[in-house]
């Protein structure tokens, strides 16, 4: 990709807690005038498609304050943990949301959540090889995790949720997407860790 060098001119802090940051940037643009952008900067966040023997999907469904409801999603969470390697990080959020681990695991996708107006980035693995948590070492769920549901869905009929619109989460939709996909193409498309 070529084109032209967008420079940010000035940069004005708006907000800052512990999860984002809101910044106003004057952006010079291609037609020669400055714009002004605003930019949540974000942690991260890992993913993951836990997928068992029979190609099963474990999809979890928690509430979300900003939406007003609850969304089937994938295992995931924000990189909070300092120096923390990605897909620990991954298995760290399948056994706290899932009570889950995994014996293998292969890097699935990476997406830009939502590029207009946040550098957040999530990376999404695909765990197999599945195992329960023993219930003496299983997290303690608390806020909006309390009550989350774990169901699990033939991964044809999670494609088939993400088309009736009842999966819309976008690093579920993706990840299921993806999953079905190199499931189809034998497993060949899928990148180490």
């Amino acid at each position: 990709m070529t084109g032209f060098v967008h420079e940010t001119v000035s940069r004005s802090s708006r907000y800052a807690g512990p999860i984002f940051t809101v910044f106003t940037d004057q952006v010079t643009m291609s037609s020669g005038n400055t714009a002004t952008r605003d930019v949540v900067q974000a942690k991260g966040a890992v993913g993951v498609v836990a997928i068992d023997d029979v190609g099963r999907v474990a999809l979890i469904c928690q509430y979300r304050h900003a939406v007003g409801g609850r969304l089937w999603e994938l295992p995931a969470g924000l990189r909070d943990v300092a120096g923390e390697d990605l897909v620990v990080g991954a298995a760290r959020e399948l056994a706290e949301e899932a009570d889950l681990r995994a014996g293998r695991w292969d890097l699935l996708i990476d997406l830009h959540t939502s590029p207009g107006f946040t550098d957040e980035s999530i990376r999404i693995f695909l765990a197999r090889e599945l195992t329960p948590v023993p219930d003496a070492d299983r997290h303690n769920r608390t806020d909006e995790e309390a009550d989350i549901e774990t169901a699990w869905f033939d991964l044809d009929e999670a494609v088939a949720m993400v088309f009736r619109g009842e999966i819309t989460n976008a690093a579920a939709v993706g990840g299921v997407l993806a999953t079905a996909r190199a499931r189809d193409e034998g497993w060949a498309t899928l990148r180490p860790v």
